[in-house]
């Protein structure tokens, strides 16, 4: 088959163009013809080899992990899931992911595509609305009633966690540029500030729960919006005990584990329309280079998506 591989780590230019052999499907496997494949800033991150601590891949290897596609074969445990299924998955990060045609995954990762979607669509959703609600709900404890602020609404984590965040009842309140603050209101926002002219941490006081999607220096200001007791939660850095201490908060860090009834709950609500896709730019995945390199820039509007099948 035909795949986007890198055989060392390093830059976009990593990313070569090759012929691989198919993946080999285990016995609670499935395995899916990709249509299309989502980009995160996970894959630079691998690619670039700041992930090694946590998994050494071996090489060649193939990145990419939220795909959309159609069930081609399925191993002999595989219960739920039958050739001819459109679905789509976050597939564990420890195997090849799915800048190719063909992807493995285990069932138990894999969820029915929501019947209203595209394939482009569907490859949008997995890892960052997994990774909303995992921030949002199990890390930040969420409740209707509370006020959340998220950092970046406009990124690909952010456009979903304000859409979560409105759904389950909170007062949302999120960052952005200028450009994108009808985007983001219209996604659910309901105060907005321009980071490159006004201080957040000025504006907002006595916040239940910040969602942390950039780090730094930004996630430092965020510990002065919270309230005593508040919780920060963050998918980038560790966040500081010593602060977290000072400001009396809770703090989290977590790095996403997939989970096929999570997502599937989650293609229930696209369905349903209390969550849509926001797709900011598709690419062929010959592209896949051009694609990494918007996603490094950090103006990416909504999800980056590589179009493996037409």
């Amino acid at each position: 088959m035909q795949a986007i591989i890198i055989e060392q780590y390093g830059g976009p230019e990593q990313l070569k163009w090759a012929q691989v052999p198919m993946p080999l499907v285990g016995p609670r496997d499935v395995l899916v013809e990709v249509y299309a494949a989502g980009v995160n800033p996970v894959d630079w991150k691998i690619r670039e080899g700041r992930l090694r601590q946590r998994i050494d891949y071996p090489m060649p290897l193939i990145l990419g992990w939220d795909a959309a596609g159609v069930v081609q074969q399925v191993g002999p445990q595989v219960t739920h899931l039958h050739p001819g299924d459109p679905v789509f998955t976050r597939p564990a990060t420890d195997r090849n992911g799915a800048y190719a045609e063909y992807l493995a995954v285990d069932e138990s990762l894999v969820a029915r595509k929501p019947q209203n979607l595209s394939f482009v669509e569907a490859a949008s959703v997995p890892l960052a609305a997994l990774t909303a609600w995992d921030g949002l709900v199990e890390h930040g404890h969420l409740k209707a009633g509370q006020r959340v602020l998220i950092q970046a609404g406009a990124g690909g984590v952010g456009v979903y966690a304000i859409q979560l965040a409105k759904a389950l009842g909170a007062q949302v309140f999120t960052t952005t540029s200028a450009g994108n603050r009808d985007f983001v209101k219209d996604l659910g926002a309901d105060e907005v500030v321009d980071y490159h002219t006004e201080d957040f941490a000025q504006r907002w006081q006595g916040l239940d729960l910040v969602f942390d999607l950039l780090g730094g220096s930004v996630q430092e200001s965020s510990f002065q919006v919270l309230k005593p007791g508040g919780h920060l939660v963050s998918i980038v850095q560790p966040p500081s005990t010593e602060l977290a201490r000072l400001h009396q908060v809770d703090i989290a860090y977590f790095f996403l584990q997939p989970d096929g009834k999570k997502l599937a709950q989650l293609g229930e609500w696209l369905e349903q329309g209390k969550l849509r896709p926001v797709v900011g730019k598709v690419f062929a995945l010959a592209d896949a280079r051009a694609a990494h390199a918007l996603s490094m820039s950090g103006h990416a509007k909504g999800k980056i998506v590589l179009q493996v099948k037409k």
